[in-house]
């Protein structure tokens, strides 16, 4: 198995994905301010499967993932986006919850590991 780091989409202060001993940990993905948190979900979503595919894997096969909202209240309009959007059969381990996030405008933010194929 390939032990050396390799590093997606690296910027000056963090890199979108970091692949190490046969994962890829994601950063945060977010997005646009002013979308529906249904529009943010599906912005972030879309970003995951960007970053995966560059990474040579694909959603069937995150382990986990963990989701933060800036409001409880929009659990069920982003949980409508994430179900039909989730693999059946392959639905990772997840968390959810409330957390002031990096910019008002920002609703939901998505994080997720997988394995790498």
């Amino acid at each position: 198995m390939n032990k050396d780091i390799t590093r997606i989409g690296t910027g000056p202060r963090m890199s979108e994905g970091v692949c190490y001993n046969g994962i890829i940990w994601l950063a945060g993905q977010v997005g646009t301010p002013g979308e529906t948190v249904a529009d943010q979900t599906r912005t972030c979503l879309a970003e995951v499967d960007r970053i995966l595919a560059a990474a040579g894997t694909d959603k069937t096969r995150i382990l986990s993932a963990q989701i933060w909202l800036a409001d409880m209240a929009d659990f069920a309009e982003m949980n409508a986006v994430w179900d039909a959007w989730v693999p059946q059969g392959h639905t990772p381990a997840r968390a959810t919850g409330e957390a002031k996030l990096a910019a008002p405008g920002y609703l939901v933010e998505v994080i997720v590991t997988a394995a790498l194929k």
